[in-house]
């Protein structure tokens, strides 16, 4: 009997399929790509501008399902709850990923042990706008400016604990200046108030206030990348204006649910960074103020985990909670 039950694990063990294998098969049906945000944004733009070629390369359709809430919080739960077999996948969105651990009490997953890095699509450029209004052609004069009065510069973003927040907020512990936070249900209005008037400052997208740079509607401060963004090469970064390594991006990227078979999660990765070569993606990403990266699934880890860490203590530094 023995003998029969080992003959039988050896026979079925061999039939299993294996790693290599299971990758060659995959995908066998088409794939659902969450975007836990509505449609229309960075977000959700970013994702949409490779989801047909992937699907081309891959041999099976990947749908955009939008599934907005909780700051991103439901479609990070939603797939970190779904079957790891590659064919349920996250739009992974920096804000989301980094940075609602720390701010919400119960974010509803855990984003090392719930997700399967497969790569980074790529960085967004940050970028701080001023009304024309504001005395100030820089980072460093803005600095300047803000210290000769305390608290008397606030700067807008599309919400509390977003990542033009924390940007805001990690310039103020670091160089101990009191930029005020406005906060709005989303970038748009933002932009159109500073535009106005009714605000001095917005932290935002490159994508998002580009036109009314290039205007004179509204002056360019800085970005927050490590190079000046091709899309507004007279904006100096801030590392340019004095700031030395203050680099600060967001970035999108690609996860699965944990326990997605390694084979499946390099084959995603390999088809994304070909997708990201593509001129068309390219083209579509330089407007949308992104630079394209298609990492490995280690790299992309690594930087969630440095991301975390970095958050959590400017989070705890700023007592800053959603609940």
């Amino acid at each position: 009997m023995n003998r029969l039950l080992t003959l039988c694990t050896l026979l079925l063990a061999a039939l299993a399929p294996t790693g290599p294998a299971l990758a060659q098969d995959y995908p066998s049906k088409p794939i659902r790509l969450i975007v836990p945000f509505a449609p229309g944004g960075l977000a959700d733009t970013s994702a949409r501008a490779v989801v047909e070629k992937l699907g081309a390369r891959l041999g099976q359709s990947v749908v955009v399902e939008n599934r907005a809430g909780a700051s991103g919080n439901i479609g990070m739960q939603a797939v970190a709850q779904a079957a790891p077999d590659g064919y349920t996948l996250v739009l992974g969105f920096d804000g989301t990923v980094v940075i609602n651990p720390h701010i919400f009490s119960k974010p509803g997953f855990d984003s090392v042990a719930d997700f399967a890095p497969v790569t980074k699509l790529g960085d967004a450029t940050l970028l701080l706008v001023a009304h024309p209004s504001v005395p100030a052609k820089n980072i460093r004069e803005l600095i300047e400016l803000e210290k000769s009065k305390p608290g008397s510069l606030s700067y807008g973003t599309s919400g509390t604990g977003g990542t033009p927040h924390m940007v805001g907020e990690l310039l103020n512990q670091r160089i101990g200046t009191k930029f005020v936070h406005v906060p709005y249900k989303g970038g748009g209005q933002a932009v159109i108030d500073v535009v106005g008037g009714q605000i001095p400052l917005v932290f935002t997208a490159v994508a998002s206030a580009q036109q009314h740079v290039k205007s004179g509607k509204l002056n360019g401060i800085g970005v927050t990348s490590a190079k000046r963004s091709s899309s507004l090469p007279d904006v100096p970064t801030f590392s340019e204006s004095g700031l030395a390594d203050f680099v600060v991006d967001s970035w999108v990227g690609i996860l699965a649910p944990a326990k997605t078979p390694k084979p499946i999660v390099d084959r995603l990765q390999r088809e994304l960074a070909e997708v990201l070569r593509d001129p068309d993606v390219r083209g579509r990403y330089a407007t949308l103020g992104i630079e394209p990266v298609g990492n490995t699934p280690e790299q992309f880890g690594a930087q969630i985990r440095d991301d975390l860490a970095r958050w959590e203590k400017a989070v705890k530094q700023g007592g800053i909670r959603i609940e």
